[in-house]
């Protein structure tokens, strides 16, 4: 029987670096982010869609989307970012489930379905995990402080827009609460991958995952 995980996080968390310990343990990584990207490649209905409701002017002579601008649109206004969420969601959900499918058809042991907004979806109750069939969530954590100066190192922004992008999702501690397993990367890769892999030893051969699993 396929298991199947959510594995979600925030911004500058390392939800990245846990989806490939997961894989390098053989597990199946449906990326939403990089279904996001197919979708949106020049040509592609969503990409039109897209410059309908923000403008042409986020398209670039190449025919492709300036994620930047878009991002920092999204980010800064709600609004935007919930009329974006209507046109990029229904479409990401669907190729997840074909994805998934193929992947329970093939016999794969474990799919992690990594969804960076898992828990925000949850929350206002229109998350995908009863459609996708989720057996557990997991949810890669470091405190916010963290989140903000990892975002600053990695991306080279200053510390009020890092902050501002952060508290655009849900905080971090009410993630924590509804996850169903939480792996900490606050410490060393080390410490990271010792527990990845103790979720996945402890995931794969089982029966189920129950409520009374938590960590």
């Amino acid at each position: 029987m396929t298991r199947v995980i959510a594995l979600s996080g925030g911004i500058a968390t390392g939800k990245s670096t846990v989806a490939g310990i997961l894989a390098g343990l053989g597990a199946l990584v449906i990326d939403a982010d990089a279904i996001v990207h197919e979708l949106q490649a020049p040509g592609m209905p969503m990409l039109a869609e897209i410059a309908a409701a923000f403008g042409p002017e986020l398209i670039g002579a190449d025919g492709a989307l300036d994620r930047a601008r878009l991002g920092a649109l999204a980010f800064r206004d709600p609004e935007a970012r919930r009329r974006l969420g209507q046109i990029v969601h229904p479409g990401v959900g669907a190729e997840m489930r074909r994805r998934l499918e193929a992947a329970r058809e093939s016999g794969i042991a474990l799919v992690v379905l990594d969804i960076p907004l898992f828990f925000e979806g949850r929350k206002a109750g229109t998350g995908s995990a009863s459609q996708l069939g989720v057996d557990a969530s997991v949810l890669v954590y470091a405190p916010e402080p963290l989140q903000i100066e990892r975002q600053v190192a990695r991306d080279g922004s200053d510390r009020d827009e890092a902050l501002r992008r952060v508290r655009s999702q849900l905080p971090i501690e009410e993630k924590r609460a509804l996850a169903d397993f939480v792996i900490d990367n606050s410490g060393c890769l080390a410490d990271t991958e010792r527990q990845v892999r103790e979720l996945y030893e402890r995931i794969v051969p089982r029966a189920g995952i129950t409520k009374t699993q938590r960590r």
